[in-house]
Parts: structure tokens; C-alpha cells; sequence
């Protein structure tokens, strides 16, 4: 065993220290690739890491409805990490979708599918649902949030100016409420902001206390 120190520790210092050394804290992984939602966690204060694993199916059963789609995609991505929450790490995923009139807005498959699903949307109310899982060794925790958003009419040629100037085709619905778009015809929300961005922060706060991976002390 090689030592860094100038010292050679004894045998029954090395018994002291492993009797008296802490539990390592889990990792927190981040199995997004959403730079928003990375960009929110790291607002919370909470030390994290991206872990992203492709080709995750995130089809789901035609029957379910709004918040149990979300729901449904965020605990199917989060078994996925199985290795990684048996190797003690906590492993946090979301899916958020976009719902008008009962009809789930995918993320579009070109400009002309965007364009389409931004003319839906206009001058109309949509609901943004975004879920959140978390595992922590036997735990898991699973919720969503909502937020009604309201937008103002948009013209053709607004529309096409943000499909072209925005590329928002990785985005539920086919927009971003921090792009363009949001800041240009977002006339309403009920409910909260982050959310539409792709992760209730004040929810995943509350589980990550829970879980014990974030604690707020008194400073000195």
C-alpha cells in the first residue's frame, strides 16, 4: 500500500479511523439532459451530477391523461439507473408534457409539426404538467405538478420567426416559456413558472429534505 504521508500509519491507527469514518454521502445524479433543469437544481443550492442514458422508451399507455403521463415517463426513465441507485447513489428524473384539450403535445418531430402545435396553442389556455422521481436505495418518491398557461394570438409569421430563430424542437409543446416565445405571448400562468420550464423546484426541494440530501444550517 503506497502512503502520500511521510509517515507509515500504524495497524491499529487504521482500525481507528475505519471504525470512526462517516457513511460517504449519495451522489445525487441528474438523469436529464435539459440544461434548464440542471440550471434550476443548481439555483437550489444542491450539489449534483448529469448522468444521461440514451434510448430510454418513453412511450406510454394510450389511455393514461395529463399529470399520469408524466408520471409514467419519469419513473420508467428512473428505472433505468438501477445500477447506479444499487451502487448508493440518489437518482432524480422528470418528463414534462404539454396538454390541450386532453391531447398530449409531444415534443414536434420537424418545423412543420411545431408550427402546427404553436398554432393550437394560440391565443388559448394549455396545462403543463412536469414530474419529478426520485430513488434512494428502497425509497422512491413520485409527483407532479401543474401549471395552466395562457397564451396570447400569435400570427404566422410570429410563429415561424420563433420555429426558425428558436429551434424548439426538444421541447415539449414546441416551446420554451424562458424563449421568445414565452416572453412574447405568455399573457397568464396559474401555477408555477418552473414547472413550464421543466422542473417544480419548490416540490423537488421538499423531497430532496425529505430524502436528506439537502440541509439548510444555521450559519455561525
Amino acid at each position: 500500500m503506497t502512503d502520500s504521508s511521510p509517515f507509515s500509519p500504524s495497524f491499529t491507527h487504521l482500525r481507528h479511523t475505519r471504525r470512526n469514518a462517516q457513511p460517504a454521502a449519495p451522489k445525487l445524479l441528474l438523469a436529464s439532459g435539459s440544461p434548464r433543469r440542471a440550471q434550476l437544481l443548481t439555483a437550489l443550492d444542491v450539489p449534483f451530477q448529469v448522468l444521461v442514458k440514451p434510448d430510454i422508451d418513453e412511450s406510454y399507455p394510450p389511455h393514461l391523461q395529463g399529470a399520469a403521463v408524466a408520471e409514467y415517463l419519469a419513473h420508467r426513465k428512473a428505472t433505468a439507473y438501477d445500477d447506479e441507485v444499487a451502487a448508493g447513489h440518489a437518482v432524480l428524473t422528470a418528463d414534462t408534457i404539454v396538454c390541450l384539450d386532453d391531447q398530449v403535445l409531444n415534443k414536434p418531430a420537424d418545423d412543420a409539426d411545431a408550427h402546427r402545435m404553436l398554432r393550437q396553442l394560440s391565443g388559448r389556455t394549455h396545462e403543463v404538467f412536469t414530474a419529478v422521481c426520485l430513488r434512494l436505495g428502497e425509497q422512491a418518491w413520485l409527483l407532479s405538478d401543474r401549471t395552466a398557461v395562457t397564451f396570447a394570438e400569435l400570427s404566422d409569421a410570429e410563429i415561424h420567426h420563433y420555429v426558425r430563430r428558436h429551434r424548439p424542437l426538444d421541447k415539449a409543446g414546441a416551446y420554451g416559456a424562458q424563449d421568445w416565445v414565452g416572453l412574447a405571448a405568455i399573457t397568464h400562468l396559474a401555477g408555477s413558472y418552473f414547472t413550464v420550464m421543466g422542473l417544480p423546484t419548490h416540490r423537488v426541494y421538499q423531497i430532496l429534505r425529505e430524502a436528506g440530501l439537502v440541509e439548510i444550517k444555521n450559519e455561525k
